[in-house]
């Protein structure tokens, strides 16, 4: 086997200008001939702001929901809590997507890739809809289930059920998103999330304070405004798919329901959903252990994990760069250069992470002061900031190692190397210190960097044994 140096290719200089205007354009390029460097920038740079807007949302919420109070910000955490399940299958169904479709771009069979994205469409909003009447049924129960206070409850359940109600935008998000990216057109799934978020920014302050006309709503507001701008994306989203604006266009006689092809993406994706609810109720987990510490660590915790998720979808976009990679390069039978590829995008995600975590432990209480000027809380948060970036150097790799499995179509071992990290490492782990030492709630945020860690060795392992490269999509 060769060792990652050797695999990385000797390429002549990348020209950073034209192919960041190129990349931010959107303009068609072939993934699986060329420059590698190039051919991750085209990819990733869309991809970046893409994620960054995705946890933007997240990041605008929280800033002005902070500003009400502990019970507002502790509605906003518990009921994201929630929505991590929603996320879950979300992305496991976008895993699958992208895996099918970047394959069948990688034949050159563009048909093949616009029948994937109808049938995953569907899946879509069948899943969501079975989500969406189940949290607009049992909103409370729910959140009382997460350990929340009355006070808690009797804020936040309507906030939580157009949360949950409305969950079948996040997954048309998602996926139509995840048809962009496997086809190469990361830089619509990009615009979509401009506008998405430019609306959710405005409507934010408007529907929460209650500003000029707007009726002040609360924290409610802010699912409102959020469930809007989403929506309003979604359907740029459909616009963009039956115009053809990108390599895929759906047209009228497509719109029909594939058995075969939803066969194969069912179980690429029920290996995808589980590896993403094992993740997911890793953090629900510690979610309810925090939860046993008060209100303010909880809130601490909140802004903590949206500030890291920030720094850390970004770094998802250039991993999703390399699922991409992988796929059309598996698709167009070159599957040294997909392994080149993944080399050299951890490279890059780890030099940006590294980053990163420096000005994260070394400004830790200012950034976090920025959302709340509770004492307690800024402590609490700061306190967990800096302990999550010691990992974030194996968080890089981590990434790209599982994503590369993923968009192989390897969903099967990412999922078992995530049941023993997280179920069998991470939670026990952060029972124990915060628990049976005198860490407290350090303990559950140390737990976290251990278990990355491990996670990113394990994935490299079994990254370099290549049976990734063998998967029949």
């Amino acid at each position: 086997m060769d060792t990652p140096s050797s695999l990385v290719s000797t390429e002549e200089p990348l020209k950073l200008w034209p192919a960041l205007r190129d990349s931010l354009r959107g303009k068609a390029h072939d993934y699986t001939s060329g420059s590698i460097g190039r051919a991750i920038l085209l990819l990733s740079i869309p991809m970046v702001l893409e994620m960054m807007m995705e946890s933007l949302f997240g990041i605008v919420d929280i800033f002005f929901v902070g500003h009400l109070g502990k019970i507002a910000t502790s509605t906003v955490a518990l009921t994201e809590s929630l929505l991590t399940m929603v996320f879950a299958v979300a992305l496991g169904l976008s895993m699958a997507t992208t895996a099918t479709v970047a394959r069948r771009i990688g034949e050159q069979n563009e048909e093949g890739a616009a029948i994937a994205a109808v049938q995953s469409i569907v899946l879509g909003l069948i899943t969501s809809a079975i989500f969406g009447i189940a949290g607009v049924l049992f909103a409370p129960r729910l959140l009382a289930l997460m350990g929340a206070e009355p006070a808690v409850v009797a804020a936040g359940q309507v906030y939580t059920a157009v949360m949950l109600g409305g969950c079948g935008v996040i997954f048309m998000l998602f996926l139509i998103n995840a048809i962009f990216r496997g086809a190469g057109d990361p830089a619509l799934a990009m615009r979509v999330l401009w506008i998405a978020n430019a609306i959710n920014i405005v409507l934010d302050p408007c529907l929460i304070l209650g500003l000029g006309p707007f009726p002040k709503l609360g924290v409610t507001g802010a699912a409102i405004s959020t469930s809007i701008g989403r929506g309003v994306g979604v359907a740029l989203q459909f616009w963009y798919l039956s115009h053809g604006s990108g390599r895929i266009k759906i047209r009228r006689d497509l719109l029909k329901l594939d058995f075969p092809v939803i066969g194969r993406m069912l179980r690429i994706a029920l290996n995808g959903m589980f590896q993403y609810l094992i993740s997911t109720a890793s953090w629900l987990a510690l979610v309810r252990l925090m939860a046993r510490f008060g209100t303010a660590a909880l809130a601490g915790n909140t802004i903590a994990i949206r500030i890291v998720i920030f720094a850390i979808l970004p770094s998802w976009g250039m991993s999703n760069a390399a699922a991409t990679l992988v796929g059309q390069n598996l698709g167009a039978k070159r599957p040294d250069r997909a392994e080149r590829s993944v080399w050299q995008t951890g490279l890059y995600n780890m030099m940006f992470l590294g980053g990163v975590a420096l000005v994260f432990v070394l400004l830790a209480k200012t950034i976090v002061g920025i959302f709340t000027n509770d004492p307690a809380v800024v402590e609490y948060g700061a306190t967990g900031l800096r302990i999550m970036s010691y990992g974030y150097i194996f968080y890089a790799w981590g990434m790209v190692l599982e994503q590369s499995f993923n968009g192989a179509g390897d969903t099967a071992t990412p999922t078992r190397i995530n049941l023993f990290c997280y179920w069998v490492l991470q939670i026990p782990l952060a029972y124990v210190l915060s628990t049976h030492t005198n860490m407290g709630p350090s303990g559950i945020f140390a737990a976290i960097p251990i278990a990355e860690s491990v996670l990113a060795v394990v994935c490299l392992l079994a990254f370099r044994r290549g049976g990734w490269k063998n998967q029949k999509v």
